[in-house]
């Protein structure tokens, strides 16, 4: 409704801001095909897709500058990709000379000291050729090698600041850990027959079968308002968890394994208040281990000493998955987890869940993590 309300008015449109949230695939088709007609406008997204589809020139606000790039996101990433490549090979260079440098200072270091220590008190008879006029010798000879040693550390200093100025650009990606669990039933969600529907309307679905076995990660697509967080949420209930939502007339049958652990992450972030502190304690997770893992997703820690309410959505939506992360399950259900994530998290939360292979139920609309991540797709 608001895409309509912008786009239908006479006065143009210059800032779109993630445009995409919560759009079907079909939606999405249909704002790239129109964005791509129009010109003049900046756009915020995180669906890259869309972005490629949509635009000539990427403005980027890195993390301590800001950069114009003729071309698409895609164009962006190569080049980012050549540029962080020779960064981080002139940084090993750079690392190697300092190494060098701060061996070389430690070898004057040691001279100077052992030298310095001869100044006073000799052997007559092994050292006859020295008499107490020599001190003020060693004394210079001393000085001039403390001073090698002072130069080479101002050296160490130069080499360290080109080093920084060299990666205060990069974006380091966490590596992020999670501990799905293994089940002694192979098929964890049987659903056969299943009809969804609201009391006096239509029904959601039509009869709808489906199972998910161990290891699968199943993508649900399909429109909005089809029924795929419905079946999510009757999916937990089966699973005897509570749902705070008014949950639709079923008919068939929606059974899961006897004492399945369920991981899920809703579609509404609405709900989050209070502190950090207090989210844990609900949840039962460890503080310190959340606060961690929400540093890996790129959150500040100033945001630690908030409310939660008045974080943004992505940062809402991180803290959701943070939880999820740290709850050991055989099952994640996730109902559009993407939603004002951004572009690096969601390279990072594909990254991970390529290693952990962990068995999901997943909504989302972004194509490429869906084509990245579902072993399979069920449409409704």
């Amino acid at each position: 409704m608001l895409l309509a309300v912008l786009f239908a008015g006479d006065g143009g449109f210059l800032l779109i801001d993630e445009p995409t949230n919560h759009l079907d695939l079909q939606a999405r088709e249909n704002v790239k095909e129109y964005l791509a007609a129009k010109s003049g406008y900046i756009l915020v997204s995180h669906d890259r897709d869309l972005l490629d589809a949509c635009t000539d020139h990427i403005l980027v606000l890195n993390r301590k500058t800001i950069m114009v790039q003729n071309g698409n996101f895609s164009c962006w990433q190569e080049e980012q990709e050549h540029r962080d490549s020779f960064a981080k090979a002139e940084n090993e260079k750079h690392r190697k000379q300092i190494r060098k440098l701060r061996q070389a200072a430690k070898r004057a270091s040691d001279w100077a000291d052992k030298n310095e220590r001869t100044k006073i008190g000799f052997d007559p008879i092994k050292e006859h050729d020295r008499c107490i006029s020599s001190r003020s010798f060693i004394g210079a000879k001393t000085k001039k090698m403390q001073s090698r040693v002072k130069n080479t550390e101002k050296r160490i200093e130069r080499e360290i600041g080109e080093q920084e100025g060299l990666l205060q650009d990069i974006e380091e990606v966490a590596a992020l850990k999670m501990s799905p669990l293994i089940h002694h039933k192979n098929t964890l969600v049987s659903v056969r027959g299943c009809t969804l529907r609201y009391e006096g309307a239509e029904p959601i679905t039509e009869e709808f079968d489906m199972e998910v076995a161990q290891g699968e990660r199943i993508a649900l697509h399909g429109a909005n308002g089809c029924g795929k967080s419905t079946l999510m949420r009757q999916i937990l209930c089966s699973a005897g968890i509570e749902v705070p939502e008014d949950m639709p007339l079923m008919s068939g049958a929606c059974e899961t394994a006897s004492g399945l652990i369920v991981s899920y992450v809703p579609q509404d972030t609405s709900h989050l208040r209070g502190s950090v502190p207090e989210l844990c304690e609900e949840r039962g997770i460890d503080r310190t281990m959340f606060c961690t893992v929400l540093r890996y997703l790129d959150l500040s820690r100033e945001q630690f000493d908030k409310d939660i309410s008045e974080w943004s959505a992505g940062q809402k939506k991180k803290a959701l998955l943070a939880a999820s992360l740290m709850t050991p399950a055989h099952i994640y259900i996730w109902d559009e987890p993407l939603n004002f994530i951004d572009i690096f998290s969601r390279m990072q939360i594909e990254t991970l869940i390529g290693a952990y292979h962990p068995t999901m139920l997943f909504a989302e609309h972004d194509a490429r993590f869906r084509e990245n991540i579902a072993t399979r797709t069920v449409c409704m």
